[in-house]
């Protein structure tokens, strides 16, 4: 992708004094980057007013509001490889959180992002976690290449996050296993420990039942809303003991990532070496909360006091280490509230998808209209949008009938936005600023890899919810193309400089650049798809 111009901040009217001005801060020793998963620009704006800690003080330094993860397959995996590798999701590889590999020689055909599709018995349900899906570098990766010496550590509560924001070169890579926290197979050294200690408490934690508190300022959240006959959301509830699977939305989740990513900082001694070190931190239970109930209620709410706090929480960590430091604060991925809850405000165009939409559904009611011979699925497809993948079944002369049939059709549905073909999309150029104003075509064009991408990329309509029947834990989610998933705050914070708010639309992709100026370490700008943000409030540049 060609080089960007950078981003004019926006000083013209309002010039900072010279008094005011902070002497410009030590190189940074230590990078930390942190991932909130599902944290929508709409969520940060709304509760901005309520952030007392961490949050808060992040505030002090540069914030974009209006980041994007530009492209259009807004899910985990392909948002967390936007965030240190400063390339979009079609340089990266990682398109989905969930693709097909029809060609592969096992029954399962379905590929997780975050697998080894090479490893003895791996599936995308039951899957040997590993780097190798991912086609770049990472900061991480890039430093240690330079520099041997810096040392990368990523945690996470997602294998996901810690996988593609620590990439292929980590000293230590931790995340949540279902039950504690676990690293890599191939990884046989005995854990950290600060691994086996917060390993012990969480057990502690989850083996007793779990009381939740409201906070204060949530009492006004607190509304239940009806999601069906047997379930309702919008107000808090107990955690049952030995419940792992709750425990992921609690706010004991975030704090026991932090502390770990805390301890290790410290039993490590990171940032305090001849070379600079990475810590890439995934605070995944926002996430969780969102999926489970939504992102406009109690939960929600009660979460981002929690995410506040544990940011506060590693702040005060960095600034006891006395080591300079540099920190980055976005998301993966919006979110977008459950349809029931959109519905009573207003909204009534909020839906859930039609299981019509779901590939399965489809391809069979189309393979009964054409009259086709096929023993096994029409259409491969993890959900009602996304990537498609037509049957190899289907004879190569009757494949673009099949799938100009198939768009057809897709794009007759009320739900339906766009049903791109790979052929299209081959022909997009790569999308150029401003990010918000790119079409539906360039939002795929910006998650499509040939090798990997769907025959068909189902974009449904804004205010369908891809989920047609909810069930516990899961009402609520992300991956359109519309702006309550694409857009992210982007915050930096370096203490000693000077602060600014910067309103216009940048990318995920530019945090890479933007950290590597911050520590002298060149990338070639034709090996990513950012550009570098200068975050000097004033005359000065940080970018080269």
């Amino acid at each position: 992708m060609k080089t960007r111009a950078r981003v004019t901040t926006l000083l013209t009217a309002l010039a900072i004094p010279a008094a005011l001005a902070a002497q410009p801060a030590q190189k940074p020793r230590l990078i930390v980057a942190i991932s909130v998963d599902q944290f929508s620009a709409n969520v940060f704006a709304e509760y901005r007013p309520l952030f007392k800690d961490g949050m808060k003080r992040l505030q002090d330094g540069v914030v974009y509001p209006s980041g994007y993860q530009s492209h259009a397959a807004t899910e985990t995996c392909p948002g967390h490889s936007t965030i240190l590798t400063g390339s979009h999701p079609a340089r990266t590889g990682i398109i989905a959180n969930n693709w097909f590999d029809l060609s592969l020689g096992r029954e399962d055909k379905k590929v997780y992002c975050s697998e080894d599709t090479d490893a003895p018995g791996s599936n995308s349900d039951k899957y040997v976690v590993s780097t190798r899906l991912l086609k770049v570098p990472t900061l991480g990766d890039r430093l240690k290449a330079a520099d041997p010496g810096a040392r990368v550590v990523a945690v996470a509560g997602k294998d996901r996050a810690a996988v593609m924001m620590g990439g292929h070169e980590t000293d230590q890579m931790w995340f949540w296993g279902g039950k504690s926290y676990v690293t890599l197979a191939d990884r046989t050294a005995t854990p950290p420990a600060t691994v086996t200690r917060i390993n012990a408490r969480v057990a502690e934690i989850v083996a007793k039942p779990g009381k939740t508190v409201l906070p204060a300022q949530c009492r006004s959240r607190s509304v239940a809303v009806p999601v069906s006959a047997e379930q309702q959301v919008g107000v808090l509830a107990d955690r049952k003991a030995e419940d792992f699977r709750s425990f992921r939305a609690a706010i004991e989740f975030d704090a026991a990532t932090a502390d770990l990513a805390i301890g290790l900082m410290k039993e490590m001694k990171l940032g305090q070496g001849a070379s600079p070190d990475v810590l890439a931190i995934g605070l995944s239970a926002t996430d969780y909360v969102g999926h489970g109930f939504g992102t406009e209620g109690a939960e929600m709410c009660a979460q981002m006091v929690g995410l506040d706090a544990n940011v506060g929480r590693i702040l005060s960590a960095l600034d006891a280490s006395g080591v300079p430091y540099a920190v980055v604060l976005t998301a993966d991925h919006g979110g977008h509230d459950l349809p029931e809850r959109n519905r009573q405000r207003g909204f009534a165009d909020a839906v859930r998808a039609d299981v019509a939409l779901l590939p399965g559904n489809f391809g069979k009611a189309l393979v009964g209209e054409l009259a086709l011979k096929l023993d096994g699925p029409l259409f491969y497809g993890d959900g009602p949008f996304g990537d498609w993948y037509l049957s190899k079944a289907v004879p190569d002369a009757q494949r673009d009938r099949v799938l100009a049939i198939a768009r057809a059709k897709l794009l007759a549905h009320p739900q339906v936005a766009a049903a791109l073909t790979k052929e299209e999309l081959r022909r997009v150029a790569d999308p150029q600023p401003p990010v918000e104003e790119w079409d539906l075509a360039q939002r795929a064009r910006a998650s499509f890899d040939p090798e990997r991408s769907g025959d068909l990329i189902v974009l449904l309509k804004p205010n369908v919810t891809p989920i047609s029947k909810p069930g516990p834990g899961y009402v609520a989610t992300h991956g359109s193309p519309w702006s309550y998933d694409r857009r992210v705050p982007i915050l930096f914070y370096r203490p000693g400089t000077t602060g600014f708010e910067q309103p216009l639309g940048v990318e995920t992709v530019d945090i890479l650049p933007t950290l590597a100026a911050l520590i002298s370490l060149k990338i070639p700008a034709e090996e990513i798809d950012g550009r570098c943000l200068d975050l000097d409030a004033g005359a000065g540049s940080t970018c080269p």
